[in-house]
């Protein structure tokens, strides 16, 4: 059982995969970490000796953002959208699509599934 910055990395996946699992680690970035660190990619994560877990430690933790620093990071991203009032701040407030998707139709899941037509609250018809 590996934990690097604060996440359990599973034991019975590949090391290339089983990084995903940190927030901020996606599969390209994974392969290069391995790269970095001389790593085979497809070594199963229990299969790391002490020296390869510290060298993906030391390399992650070291010169990426990842985690909570992340999440922090783009909490205050969007924050300052919202304190200068800017567009894409605006939509973040009232909950809608910030990056030009249409609205009228398809934005069911950022808008909470919202029915507006009038079909959408009828009741079923009891049988006679």
């Amino acid at each position: 059982m590996v934990r690097i910055a604060g996440v359990t990395i599973p034991d019975e996946k590949q090391i290339r995969i089983a990084l995903t699992y940190i927030y901020g680690i996606g599969r390209a970035l994974s392969a290069k970490i391995l790269v970095s660190a001389k790593i085979d990619p497809f070594k199963r994560t229990a299969e790391l000796n002490a020296t390869e877990v510290a060298a993906l430690r030391d390399i992650i933790e070291k010169t990426h953002k990842i985690e909570g620093d992340l999440r922090r990071e783009i909490m205050m991203n969007i924050k300052r959208l919202k304190d200068i009032a800017a567009y894409r701040g605006t939509r973040h407030m009232r909950g809608l699509p910030v990056r030009g998707q249409r609205t009228k139709t398809n934005s069911r899941t950022r808008r909470g599934n919202v029915r507006k037509t009038m079909g959408s609250g009828k009741r079923s018809v009891e049988k006679k």
